[in-house]
């Protein structure tokens, strides 16, 4: 494999125009990839889902290089109905379309850092992959005391001119103070077998507020991976909701770093899997001052052979007095050969907080199916309406009303 990602480094750093020096830093990021290879089950974050064994297993002769230099037709038919929105289309990982028309334009910069390397202080090889091929990576820059008049949607979107490839795209967010923007994540596959690897930074000045909705709906062959850090001053929020049931593996990192007093963090996902599929979120919220919240409720629905795992943990410094960190997974198993795993830590270093965790997992209760089933319901129906309870108690927790429509509708909740 080290000698494919040496020929497709070469390949792309010829399609791209960039210095010597950005050119260097590249190789040493390529460099690092190879040495330490894709993740696996002896490094303790990845003991649940080996992602090395599952790229080996599902993808078959994977190639890093892709021509970004190839432009590909949008097509509107992606585009989510109902809701006026502004756009960033990836297309095979390539950025075809950024547009925000519904915004004031003085309001928002959009820079290209593609110089810019993500560094962070722990070690994490698909970062390093993610650094070294790379075609373009902007910053969107939301304007102090500017809240977003629209949502922005991210398409991420393939096509059949891919198969068995490595995807690689990062985006670089910064909310100046007392701004605020909506984003959502909408995940389309029409490939077969690639391997997407995406990197985000968030960076949150004070009173600032992210939300952000991640969407994979649709069921499809690929691998994913989506790491997004998040910086936050004093008294800004950060509210995250996963949708995670689309692809046959996918994985949501996201560590929180709140930097700042009364900062919040609050994450919400839905695992709802299919047939053998392989879905995990690892979240990691770290307190560093006073005075800071941070909130998480994950639920799954797991059909024949299909897994999912969850990992929170929540740091807290030893300056981190008054902290307030709740954690909550739970998992209905519709199959005896479902699986779901639970890893939930506490790491305290002050005295004067409020924190907890829990985790339960089990199938249906029968006797509440037999109930629905007295009410004139069959057992198909009673199931079905079971399972919607158990997940819009998490799609309640969004505090958007307008995306919280549109999400119920995507995924096919009711009231």
């Amino acid at each position: 494999m080290n000698e494919q990602l040496q020929l497709d480094f070469d390949k792309i750093v010829k399609t791209l125009k960039i210095s010597e020096n950005e050119i260097r830093s590249k190789k040493i990021f390529l460099k690092k990839f190879i040495d330490n290879g894709f993740p696996n089950r002896k490094q303790e974050n990845w003991k649940f889902l080996d992602i090395s064994q599952i790229i080996k297993k599902k993808i078959i002769d994977l190639s890093f290089f892709y021509d970004y230099s190839l432009p590909n037709k949008i097509d509107p038919t992606i585009f989510v109905d109902g809701l006026e929105h502004n756009k960033i289309i990836f297309i095979n990982g390539r950025i075809e379309k950024i547009d925000f028309s519904y915004e004031d334009k003085n309001q928002i910069e959009i820079n290209d850092e593609i110089g810019k390397n993500f560094i962070l202080n722990y070690e994490n090889s698909l970062i390093d992959l993610n650094n070294a091929f790379t075609n373009k990576v902007f910053k969107i820059l939301v304007k102090k005391n500017y809240s977003l008049k629209k949502p922005l949607i991210i398409y991420h979107s393939t096509n059949d001119k891919i198969k068995s490839k490595n995807i690689n795209l990062s985006l670089n967010f910064e909310l100046e103070e007392n701004s605020s923007m909506r984003l959502i994540d909408y995940f389309i596959d029409n490939t077969d077998t690639s391997f997407v690897n995406i990197l985000y930074n968030f960076n949150l000045k004070r009173y600032s507020i992210l939300k952000n909705y991640k969407l994979d709906k649709f069921r499809n062959n690929n691998l994913k991976y989506s790491f997004n850090n998040i910086e936050q001053d004093d008294n800004s929020i950060s509210e995250t909701f996963i949708m995670s049931a689309g692809s046959d593996y996918f994985k949501n990192e996201l560590n929180c770093n709140l930097n700042g007093e009364y900062s919040s963090a609050f994450i919400n996902g839905v695992f709802s899997l299919k047939e053998n599929q392989q879905h995990e979120i690892r979240s990691t919220i770290n307190h560093l001052v006073e005075n800071t919240k941070s909130y998480q409720l994950i639920k799954s629905v797991l059909g024949k052979n299909s897994k999912s795992v969850y990992q929170g943990r929540i740091f807290v410094n030893s300056k981190a007095q008054k902290t307030d960190g709740y954690q909550l997974s739970k998992a209905i198993l519709l199959d005896e050969t479902s699986e779901f795993n639970a890893k939930p830590e506490l790491e305290i270093y002050a005295d004067d907080v409020k924190c907890s965790h829990g985790s339960a997992s089990g199938s249906l209760n029968e006797d509440s199916i037999f109930y629905l089933m007295s009410r004139g319901l069959s057992y198909q129906q009673s199931k079905e309406l079971l399972i919607n309870g158990f997940l819009l108690d998490v799609v309640e927790k969004i505090t958007d009303p307008e995306i919280k429509n549109l999400i119920k509708s995507i995924i096919g909740l009711k009231e």
